[in-house]
């Protein structure tokens, strides 16, 4: 049975239709299963993980490594998927695969080097005579769950590390873009990974929830949203979560940052991927001193950008995943502006497609100001003291990344440690993230850290050995 689905009689009851999110055109027709095929699931995501635990960690990095090669070579095909399945135009998505290729390499090295460490027994008293090591060994059975904003990147992030640390997992991909996720699995097993060790899966909310609360599965991995990822938590019980559930970015502007330098790393950050970016640039707090000319400088940036066709090179800002999606977009800014906000660019909406927006004067209790917009829309607003800075930015429920610019190097450093954030980028945007680098948020969700190296540890278990000689 292929990997890259798992259905049974009776669980084929219903097909999802994937859609292109710009035109609407059907893209892919896929079986679904249901809760009541978790048992199934289950006995084959055991055979998996027999044979994953059974793998040498060699077997593992050569697997991992071809699987990056293929996906260099096949490059193209992969970025054309992601702009007809999720939208990205297609410069977004040859980067898109260009860092899942260095994700999965990243894994093969994790496989290799990550293996455990010599345990200094005979420095203690009492234990002179003894040697001994840990290793790292796998969990088991993981179930992830992975978002359509980053379709193969974001998969490449759960399975690399899963995989390199010897476990089998059932990835169950977003509704919306399942094709992807099969593509990069199609690729696994292309290398030489035994198709038992991935069962990938699509589905309804029943079947997530049967799924994270078998008690075999040993981890759940999840990146997704805020009401997910308390469901999942209160139906989990007793085994591992690793949990990445958006943030609502600050940027802080000091008086003596370098404009020209702030307005287009605050212009990339706030649009990439229509703004479909956990880490996205959502708010910036600009000194009173350089507002204006920040302000105006933003605005002209984001009206050189084009939004539309994701086919188009010369697109810079493609469609939302839904419609639904770009008009949940457009309410939030309609709510901002009857509260008393002023729109200073786009907030115009074709079908899927919302044109980047900026607004100003957005009140702190406006879900645009207080909650994740997930959306091609920044609000700027002005402040007068660091202190007033670090407070607003600070004054949400959610933090993953933020951003400071300032050429005061001790300023940079004193802000950094005042702000909340998994991350804080200086003189830089607050999306910027390489793949190697630890991962996830500081306040209310966070659990655990992806990055390839802190993922394979939290996809892994110390096993110590000691000799008593």
């Amino acid at each position: 049975m292929s990997a890259a689905t798992m259905t049974s009689p009776a669980a084929q009851i219903d097909e999802l239709v994937v859609r292109n999110p710009f035109d609407g055109a059907v893209i892919g027709q896929l079986r679904q299963s249901t809760a009541a095929d978790v048992d199934e699931i289950l006995a084959r995501a055991r055979v998996g993980s027999q044979i994953a635990r059974g793998m040498s960690r060699f077997t593992r990095h050569e697997i991992l490594e071809r699987t990056a090669a293929l996906l260099r070579t096949r490059a193209e095909q992969a970025a054309e998927l992601i702009v007809r399945e999720a939208g990205k135009t297609i410069r977004q998505a040859r980067k898109e695969v260009k860092r899942a290729a260095t994700t999965i390499a990243l894994s093969a090295e994790a496989a290799r080097s990550q293996s455990g460490e010599v345990i200094p027994f005979d420095a203690y008293e009492g234990s002179e005579n003894r040697r001994g090591w840990f290793t790292r060994e796998p969990l088991g059975v993981i179930v992830a769950i992975t978002p359509y904003n980053d379709a193969l990147n974001l998969v490449a992030h759960k399975l690399g590390p899963a995989i390199a640390g010897g476990n089998a997992v059932v990835l169950k991909p977003s509704q919306e873009t399942p094709l992807t996720a099969r593509f990069l699995v199609e690729l696994l097993i292309d290398a030489g990974l035994p198709d038992e060790i991935v069962t990938v899966v699509h589905g309804d909310r029943h079947l997530a929830q049967a799924l994270v609360a078998a008690r075999e599965v040993r981890m759940v991995s999840f990146t997704g949203g805020f009401v997910t990822g308390e469901a999942i938590a209160r139906t989990a019980g007793l085994k591992r979560l690793a949990m990445e559930l958006g943030g609502n970015a600050p940027v802080i502007v000091f008086d003596d940052a370098d404009i020209d330098a702030a307005v287009q790393a605050c212009a990339s950050g706030s649009f990439w991927a229509a703004g479909q970016n956990c880490v996205g640039t959502q708010r910036i707090l600009v000194h009173r001193r350089v507002y204006d000319a920040f302000r105006d400088g933003l605005v002209a940036a984001t009206a050189t950008l084009r939004a539309g066709d994701p086919r188009d090179e010369s697109t810079d800002v493609g469609p939302m995943i839904s419609e639904a999606s770009a008009e949940r977009a457009e309410r939030l800014v309609d709510d901002a502006v009857a509260a008393g906000a002023r729109v200073l660019c786009g907030h115009r909406r074709s079908g899927s497609v919302y044109w980047p927006t900026v607004v100003e004067n957005v009140t702190l209790s406006c879900e645009l100001w207080a909650d994740e917009a997930f959306a091609p829309i920044v609000a700027i607003s002005r402040f007068d003291t660091e202190d007033e800075a670090v407070a607003q930015a600070n004054d949400v429920e959610y933090a993953l990344h933020a951003a400071t610019f300032t050429t005061d190097i001790t300023r940079a450093l004193r802000v950094a440690e005042r702000l909340d954030g998994g991350g804080v980028m200086i003189n830089d945007s607050s999306d910027y993230r390489i793949d190697s680098m630890p991962f996830g948020g500081a306040k209310y969700g966070s659990m655990g850290r992806e990055g390839v190296r802190f993922a394979y540890e939290e996809m892994t278990q110390p096993k110590v050995i000691c000799i008593n000689a």
